[in-house]
């Protein structure tokens, strides 16, 4: 029976484990989004939620809580300032794990992605907000859409000369002449 036996030990001793987690928790604070094994990403989980809940008081106190757990100035500092201020009114639920349908070539093992929630523009409510509002009808509807949609042909045609502008690859057999 393994009654009490929560911590998943990921094939590791007590050190190693909390140098990995440490040093995951840091990279996802830094980079918002990581790619990882299913079994290191629940694992992180349970160890940088709190720590993120943390962040949301700012006292020296919670700062020096987080510094020991992750031993990194930059990410406690991202932590405290670009993160807490995007996830103050978040009641936990702070990341998201999705898992990605190829496995890792040399051991097979079950790859997933995990990010921190509030920083994945596509699955928030502003961003779909902002694709609503772009969105035509196929009858006249509103101007202000109209002028929206303007504006945003306006913008994506100087991007689309850009590409045009640029000059064609050459192909394999025109440099094997050359």
């Amino acid at each position: 029976m393994r009654h009490g036996k929560k911590v998943n030990h990921l094939g590791r001793k007590t050190a190693h484990r909390e140098a990995l987690l440490s040093n995951m928790a840091s990279s996802l604070i830094l980079n918002k989004r990581i790619t990882t094994t299913v079994a290191k990403a629940k694992a992180l989980r349970k160890y940088v939620e709190p720590l993120i809940t943390k962040a949301k008081d700012d006292t020296t106190h919670s700062r020096r809580t987080v510094f020991s757990y992750l031993q990194n100035k930059e990410s406690v500092k991202t932590l405290f300032g670009e993160v807490a201020g995007k996830i103050a009114e978040r009641p936990g639920g702070y990341t998201r794990i999705i898992k990605l349908a190829d496995t890792r070539v040399g051991d097979n093992a079950e790859m997933c992605l995990i990010e921190l929630v509030d920083f994945n523009t596509l699955y928030t409510k502003d961003g779909a907000a902002k694709k609503a509002k772009t969105r035509r009808s196929r009858r006249g509807g509103k101007k202000e859409g109209a002028e929206a949609a303007a504006s945003t042909e306006a913008s994506e045609a100087p991007a689309a000369e850009a590409k045009a502008e640029k000059k064609p690859r050459k192909t394999a057999a025109k440099k094997a002449k050359e």
